[in-house]
């Protein structure tokens, strides 16, 4: 399975779709924090001003909770870019689960964006990589109980 896959059953389901969302890094805290809660995901890319695929950063709820526990509450008119993460960690497509479940794990990243050619294409969370796990272990159970019963 590769996160093709994930994005293929993302995009399936009624609630996510298959836009990626993303953010400026000029946006304040605050139209950030309303970004998220709009569309209940945990982290946004940050793009650069060139286009949409030029991914500057990401920033998640854990940047912001971070940075609010360091400096208060003027943290919320901040911009995306003080408190975004520059070392982005992505993935193509092409990917195998696996491996980007273990690069996950072993960098605690929650987020990774899906960049296929230079173009951002979707964005893959530890819970999406969780539920394709999950998926297919049900699958490979079902297979197996096919083989024994038949």
């Amino acid at each position: 399975m590769n996160i093709a896959d994930i994005l293929r059953h993302k995009s399936a389901e009624p609630t996510h779709g298959s836009a990626v969302l993303t953010i400026g890094p000029d946006e304040t805290v605050t139209t950030l924090l309303s970004t998220l809660a709009e569309h209940n995901v945990g982290a946004l890319v940050v793009v650069g001003a060139s286009s949409d695929s030029d991914v500057a950063g990401i920033v998640s709820e854990r940047d912001v909770v971070r940075r609010l526990a360091e400096r208060g509450a003027e943290m919320l008119e901040a911009t995306v870019s003080q408190i975004m993460s520059t070392d982005v960690v992505s993935c193509s497509s092409k990917d195998k689960v696996d491996s980007i479940a273990e690069t996950m794990t072993e960098r605690r990243i929650r987020h990774m964006p899906v960049i296929d050619d230079g173009e951002l294409i979707g964005v893959v969370s530890i819970g999406d990589v969780v539920s394709s796990k999950i998926r297919q272990l049900e699958t490979d159970r079902g297979q197996l109980e096919q083989y024994i019963v038949g």
